[in-house]
């Protein structure tokens, strides 16, 4: 058996500069898609500007995203595309944790892990109207 790899500072570096890379390209990506699709869906029509209308509460939970996508909405895919493009940096932290984890760099982990806690707090914790 061969020896397992010690993951070093320039690896971690490295994953993190891919993720940040990669989530932004994704999130682009299938954002494009989305308003493509969205376009071939509804670009006939004439908006009207005079009128607001709100959004349906669908556009404002994960869930009614992820129910969206599987009618084929356009807008769930762009919504998607906002999802994952806000879930990069989020992983980021993630990532900076386990590296700071593994330096056993106390004051780090504890900046850290409040700094993800207040990001998860404000997204999930945030008052029921």
């Amino acid at each position: 058996m061969g020896k397992i790899k010690k993951v070093t500072d320039y690896d971690m570096e490295q994953l993190i500069g891919q993720v940040l890379r990669y989530g932004v390209l994704t999130a682009g990506i299938v954002a494009i898609i989305g308003g493509v699709w969205y376009l071939f869906q509804n670009g006939q029509g004439t908006p009207h500007y005079t009128e607001f209308h709100g959004e349906p509460a669908g556009y404002t939970s994960l869930t009614g995203i992820i129910e969206g996508l599987k009618n084929g909405s356009a807008k769930e895919i762009i919504q998607l595309g906002v999802v994952i493009l806000i879930a990069t940096p989020i992983l980021r932290i993630v990532f900076s944790l386990i590296s700071f984890i593994q330096e056993k760099d106390r004051l780090y982990i504890v900046i850290t892990l409040i700094v993800l806690l207040i990001i998860l707090f404000s997204m999930f914790g945030g008052l029921k109207v």
